[in-house]
């Protein structure tokens, strides 16, 4: 895979590969700032545990950059994002044929990590980037 955007976080730039980001929010709307909140509502997060896919571009970077304290996300696979249209996705009824933008989850299957909803993922947390690993994330939440 191609590598074309950086992600510079506190430990170490990580390599986000093109295609499509899976972005879960994970934490609810409550004491968040403005910015946030209104950087969430653009993403089309409004509620806990609901994920978008959205292209890798680095506007679309810059604002998980923002709210990175509150969502998880990484590269989802074209297997995994069938999986998610087909048993998640709702028909627009603006845009006939077409799916909302958005899906709706269920909490994770046994659970989320160890450390719990506000710890970073490589703190054996949840949020923030997770690669690949977001895969697994969904498939719980289904």
């Amino acid at each position: 895979m191609e590598k074309i955007n950086k992600i510079e976080t506190k430990a170490k730039p990580v390599d986000i590969p093109k295609g499509k980001i899976a972005v879960i929010l994970i934490r609810g709307l409550i004491n968040m700032t403005g910015k946030v909140v209104d950087t969430l509502s653009m993403l089309r997060l409004r509620k806990k545990h609901t994920c978008v896919v959205l292209e890798n571009n680095p506007t679309n970077i810059g604002m998980l950059k923002k709210v990175k304290d509150y969502v998880t996300y990484g590269e989802i696979d074209d297997a995994t994002l069938k999986e998610l249209v087909s048993k998640r996705g709702k028909e627009d009824p603006n845009n006939k044929g077409k799916t909302k933008p958005f899906f709706a989850l269920h909490p994770p299957v046994g659970g989320f990590e160890r450390k719990g909803i506000k710890k970073a993922f490589t703190q054996k947390g949840v949020l923030g980037y997770r690669g690949a690993k977001i895969n697994d994330l969904i498939k719980k939440m289904l």
